[in-house]
């Protein structure tokens, strides 16, 4: 791996861990392996090494997503998936979590490839969303606008959850919540008397 990948990879892993204002330059040098003028030779600075973080981040994210959303399956079985892929559910969404970071959400540069993915995702999510209601797996009324924002915010919530409890159960039971309500329905038998 290169000086400049290895840079790239030690300040994800330490947003995720510290935040932006909790990665120092120092930090990023050591964890990295890296002398102290291989930042600014790769790169202008820490936010300009952050964005490109971010940018990998960002990357992977929408990856991981496609992979699951583009998979087998009917609509319904690909948000499932969606929502059950793998995740290290206690240390929360290194994307989601840089939502969090006053330093990120103040920067208009840094805080672009952070809406840019959200935005993104609940796009991506829409289209499934929409496919299935024109499948009549979900009821024509739906909205996949507002279903997709319900998906990340169950991801993202259950994210919150899980780090307050210090325990994955509460990410699973919100997702369970959430397909037992998009579970395509059957068509009550009419009563007999």
């Amino acid at each position: 791996m290169s000086t400049a990948e290895r840079l790239i990879e030690s300040t994800r892993d330490l947003l995720w861990e510290r935040g932006y204002v909790g990665t120092s330059p120092k930090a990023i040098l050591e964890r990295a392996g890296a002398g102290q003028g291989s930042m600014y030779h790769h790169f202008t600075g820490k936010p300009d090494l952050a964005l490109a973080a971010i940018r990998r981040t960002a990357e992977e994210l929408r990856a991981a997503a496609d992979a699951v959303l583009d998979g087998p399956g009917t609509p319904y079985d690909r948000i499932a998936a969606y929502l059950r892929r793998e995740r290290d559910v206690l240390r929360g969404c290194p994307v989601g979590r840089l939502t969090m970071d006053p330093d990120v959400i103040a920067s208009d540069t840094l805080r672009a490839p952070v809406e840019e993915t959200i935005t993104w995702l609940r796009g991506r999510i829409a289209a499934v969303v929409d496919e299935g209601r024109r499948l009549g797996q979900f009821p024509a009324e739906s909205d996949p606008d507002e279903l997709a924002a319900t998906v990340v915010a169950t991801v993202q919530g259950g994210y919150v959850l899980a780090r307050a409890s210090g325990s994955p159960d509460a990410f699973d039971a919100g997702v369970r919540g959430l397909l037992a309500l998009l579970a395509p329905r059957t068509p009550a038998a009419p009563a007999t008397d």
